[in-house]
């Protein structure tokens, strides 16, 4: 969500920036409506007084009549205010100047690559092959039990999907951050908050039983599941005011995950790519209003994930994202890919960015200065690991000839084996 004020300071700016992020924004309407909210505001307050007036007057008559219209604007104002909030949470942020023109996902800029390409003397096999051929992927028993997407880990790589867990976040410890468990089950306010709602809502799974009260009354308040811990944790800061010297804050948080990829009809319909649930270690820095400081925490965030896949030591590069592929909410962004080999080509894992203002707005996180000034802060997010879809990277860039399949040399201290074979 951006200042009124700056939209309407800045109305050709805001279209060209919806225009650039590909959202039909209405901006004439929001302005329109925020002129007769102004109004009607200041009605009321006219009206109050002019009933005050009335009352001290003993003229009940005339007091009781305003009555009945200050009732009937503030009727409209509500019904005005309701849609000019909705619309509000449509207009998007605007871009920093370095962020590539473009319409979609072949105008990204690649700005940095790391890690030589693998060469094989032998014919590579794709992580779903390798998963069958070492018994450590089920897919047809996930199909089956969960539907589209499903999929059972098994054996060793379940040990190896915890590992890289617990390494992600032992590695966000060491370097001061603290590390939440956040609920996945989340109220609407913090999908809209953080900006999943109300664009991006199909991609949310809603809960259709979502239980009952202490006294055995029902749950009328939509539930939903999270697609990622980003909006649980910034949720925990809603409405807070936080004191300058608090900042920056910085979070490692573990969860499920759970999308629908309802945007995605046709993408990467086989193996660990797409998957309707997952676990994810993400990362999340609340600071202070600074575009500056923030864009130095964005190059923190990446380093931290980069340095983790340098780790692994799988080669990896970083994607600079264009206007037409990044969120309404995006200052700056970032994807990290990593190398594939039965993609003969790189596959996101990561994704960094800077939003400014525009969610701590929305959930009326500040922040107060030594002076007293109250600002609103600013906020960061960037996955530090992501699984399984990590395992694809690892299955295919360590197998071997006869089969098996390598652990990655980091990994190897928290697992009794150094390799993975039938």
């Amino acid at each position: 969500m951006l200042d009124i004020n700056f939209i309407r300071e800045n109305k050709d700016l805001i279209l060209k920036v919806a225009k650039d992020k590909n959202i039909n924004l209405d901006i004439e309407r929001i302005l329109f409506l925020d002129k007769k909210r102004r109004e009607l505001i200041q009605r009321i307050d006219f009206l109050r007084h002019e009933q005050n007036t009335k009352e001290k007057e003993k003229n009940i008559k005339e007091a009781k009549k305003i009555k009945e219209e200050i009732k009937k604007n503030k009727k409209e104002l509500m019904e005005i205010e309701k849609e000019y909030h909705n619309l509000m949470l449509l207009v998007p942020n605007v871009y920093s100047p370095d962020t590539p023109r473009g319409k979609d996902e072949k105008e990204n800029k690649e700005i940095y690559r790391w890690g030589e390409i693998p060469q094989f003397s032998f014919k590579v096999k794709d992580h779903i092959q390798i998963g069958k051929d070492l018994d450590l992927i089920d897919f047809e028993a996930g199909a089956q039990s969960s539907g589209f997407r499903g999929y059972y880990l098994k054996r060793e790589l379940v040990l190896v999907h915890f590992a890289l867990i617990w390494h992600a976040l032992l590695k966000l410890y060491q370097k001061g951050y603290l590390l939440m468990v956040p609920p996945v089950i989340l109220k609407e306010f913090a999908l809209i908050g953080s900006g999943h709602f109300p664009l991006g809502k199909e991609d949310i799974y809603q809960i259709a039983n979502p239980g009952k009260l202490a006294d055995g009354k029902e749950i009328k308040e939509p539930l939903y599941l999270a697609g990622t811990a980003e909006p649980s944790v910034l949720a925990y800061f809603y409405n807070k005011i936080l004191r300058e010297e608090e900042l920056p804050i910085k979070i490692g948080a573990l969860s499920p995950c759970f999308r629908s990829e309802a945007g995605s009809y046709g993408k990467d319909t086989k193996g660990l790519y797409r998957l309707h649930e997952f676990w994810k270690v993400e990362q999340v820095i609340i600071c202070e209003n600074s575009i500056e400081k923030s864009n130095e925490y964005l190059e923190e965030l990446r380093e931290n994930a980069c340095e983790i896949l340098k780790e692994l030591k799988l080669p990896h590069r970083v994607i600079q994202i264009c206007t037409g592929d990044m969120g309404p909410g995006k200052y700056k962004m970032y994807d990290i890919e990593t190398w594939m080999p039965s993609r003969n080509n790189f596959g996101e894992t990561h994704s960094d960015s800077n939003l400014t203002d525009w969610q701590a707005r929305r959930l009326n996180i500040k922040y107060k200065t030594k002076t007293g000034k109250k600002y609103f802060a600013f906020t960061l997010n960037n996955t530090m690991l992501a699984s399984p879809r990590i395992l694809i990277a690892i299955l295919e860039n360590y197998q071997q000839e006869d089969g098996s399949v390598l652990i990655p040399e980091i990994l190897q201290r928290y697992l009794p084996f150094k390799e993975i074979k039938r």
